[in-house]
């Protein structure tokens, strides 16, 4: 089953993409993950990476598309996979589904993470910030990329309702466990209808 994972920064689409990997066996490709990995690497591109998101800006979608085109290569995908921070520009969205098209994929399921309440995830991102140590979850950065969100990546989940009629709105304002239990009934449905 091959999953996309939206909404904005702080939603737990890490949390839950991490519960279905664990669940369901396929990879969890998390584009923050990777770049974050890359940006600690003492190398042109590591420095570039560190700049960019410090400032909570996005990173180039040639880029970016270069790093999801290798990694849905890799055989581990051919189950499915859950894609987590990608696309988040609608470029980067028409690109994802001519890359699935050249793989003979497509997406089964977009789940929307919905949380109304901007504040709450401001707290969500600073707590993850104290917790995991990440820089570059800054005040003012998490309003950049909320800002960003909002400009550039909430237009996509329109995209897929129109183009897929796939997308499910998850109410991920609530406990870990209450939202996974709505992700799994959404996939049984989904898998029921496969």
């Amino acid at each position: 089953m091959n999953i996309l994972v939206l909404g904005p920064q702080g939603s737990g689409k890490g949390t839950q993409a991490k519960k279905i990997k664990a669940t369901y066996g396929v990879p969890h490709i998390a584009t923050g993950d990777m770049l974050r990995e890359m940006r600690e690497l003492d190398t042109p591109l590591g420095r570039e990476l560190k700049a960019v998101l410090d400032s909570g800006e996005l990173v180039n979608d040639a880029l970016m598309i270069d790093l999801i085109r290798d990694r849905l290569s890799r055989g581990d995908t051919l189950p499915g996979f859950v894609l987590d921070g990608f696309p988040r520009t609608m470029a980067q969205a028409e690109a994802l589904d001519e890359l699935l098209r050249e793989l003979g994929r497509d997406l089964d399921v977009v789940f929307e993470f919905q949380v109304p309440d901007r504040q709450d995830l401001i707290a969500r991102m600073l707590k993850r910030a104290a917790e995991e140590g990440r820089a570059d979850d800054t005040p003012d950065a998490i309003r950049r990329r909320l800002e960003i969100y909002d400009r550039e990546t909430a237009p996509l989940v329109e995209y897929y309702r129109t183009t897929r009629g796939n997308v499910v709105g998850i109410h991920a304002d609530r406990s870990v466990e209450d939202v996974f239990h709505e992700i799994r009934q959404s996939l049984e449905s989904v898998e029921a209808r496969a």
